[in-house]
């Protein structure tokens, strides 16, 4: 039997600032440790949601660490939510042919709130090496700074659209963390975070805290918690969170 390569799981960043030059600088040591940013470097097939962010990534990785090969010969191939499930073993062939492959988030850590859990499943089916490296996540970092409960937490993904459906959901979240004081996270498309924040406050008791975490990571970073009448009195005085098309994570503690 030949040997399988390892999967390693790469971080991503959750966004850079503006200033940080195009591959110019090491943008991304403040971010990604030096170990994995190595290890990243030394392969040459990865599979990405997205390739084009992919090369980016890995461009940012070359600033500083030479790739394996030149970046236009490196293999990128794309697992999203339009990949079929029967596409997976061809991703997962390089890795039982003894090839190395990194699965790279499109920001945050893979697998988690990202494609990528069938593929981690169906290497471990195989017996392939699963290694995941240390990066950021928005969603720890948010339960870290939030301030609610750190011992149980549960992320629900995106809401509905709905605005009913969604504030039943909403309703049902705040029951579930109120009885078993478990911090409920989610996110929202970026354009509709303001309506999500309203139907919030719209829709908890005053007393439900409420975090919004904005830009982690970045310097442009945002982080309050408040209870629903706390923020309810902040949107009647017109001071919205500036957290406008930029990614957000929201968190709910029933008090």
């Amino acid at each position: 039997m030949s040997t399988r390569g390892t999967l390693y799981l790469i971080p991503n960043h959750l966004g850079l600032s503006d200033t940080a030059a195009d591959g110019a600088a090491d943008a991304l040591a403040h971010i990604i440790p030096e170990q994995v940013r190595q290890i990243t470097s030394q392969l040459d097939y990865f599979v990405a949601e997205n390739a084009k962010t992919a090369r980016a990534f890995l461009k940012l990785i070359g600033a500083k660490h030479p790739l394996a090969k030149p970046l236009q010969e490196i293999t990128i191939s794309e697992l999203n939510i339009n990949t079929p499930a029967q596409a997976l073993a061809g991703l997962l062939a390089p890795l039982l042919a003894g090839r190395d492959a990194g699965l790279v988030s499109e920001a945050g850590v893979p697998a988690v709130a990202d494609p990528g859990a069938d593929l981690v499943r169906l290497a471990h089916q195989h017996g392939i090496k699963v290694r995941p490296l240390v990066g950021p996540s928005s969603i720890l970092l948010a339960v870290m700074a939030s301030g609610l409960n750190g011992q149980s937490f549960a992320f629900n993904g995106y809401l509905p659209t709905d605005a009913a459906l969604r504030s039943k959901r909403i309703k049902e979240l705040e029951s579930r963390s109120r009885t078993e004081k478990q911090t409920q996270l989610f996110i929202e498309t970026p354009y509709r975070n303001a309506a999500m924040l309203e139907a919030l406050v719209a829709q908890c008791a005053p007393s439900t805290l409420l975090c919004v975490a904005t830009d982690l990571s970045m310097e442009t970073e945002s982080i309050q918690t408040l209870n629903a009448g706390q923020w309810k009195k902040q949107l009647a005085a017109g001071k919205t969170p500036d957290f406008h098309k930029k990614p957000t994570v929201f968190l709910l503690l029933g008090q």
